[in-house]
């Protein structure tokens, strides 16, 4: 039996996840959702789809994003941060909402509008070594990012 290819693409990837959600849950899950869900519809939708990122997976507290341009993926994840960190301005600790944010390129799998393989995998390690309300990228990323920021 022939097994036909994967279909195999090189694309950024970008892993977020928000600090202390856990916590934040335990505290106030319906205020913390509310203002999470707020941040999706006000910020993180409109940055990813004004760089042409595409939402592979909603993970509650987090996501999983994919783009052609691991450039786009960087000024996205940028964009995000900065403009999560100003609605947290004036806000008490307990309520601000903090992200965490990795970006790998590499050679993915898609399969039925999902992706897999290492390049994920390395988003999403990077993605928990990234500083609260930072952007971690990896060497790969790192290297295509030269002369273009």
């Amino acid at each position: 039996m022939i097994v036909p290819p994967m279909n195999r693409k090189l694309l950024a990837i970008l892993a977020v996840d928000m600090v202390g959600y856990s916590k934040a849950t335990e505290i106030d899950e319906a205020g913390t959702i509310e203002r999470l869900r707020a941040i999706r519809a006000d910020v993180t939708d409109t940055a990813i789809a004004l760089h042409q990122g595409r939402i592979v997976k909603l993970l509650g507290d987090g996501a999983l994003v994919v783009f052609d341009s691991v450039v786009d993926a960087v000024i996205c994840a940028a964009e995000i941060q900065k403009a999560v960190a100003v609605r947290n301005g004036g806000l008490p600790e307990q309520e601000r909402i903090v992200f965490r944010i990795g970006i790998n390129l590499g050679d993915v799998a898609l399969v039925d509008g999902d992706v897999y393989g290492d390049g994920v995998n390395i988003a999403a390690r990077i993605e928990q070594l990234a500083e609260p309300g930072g952007v971690m990228v990896s060497g790969t990323a790192y290297d295509h990012l030269q002369g273009k920021l």
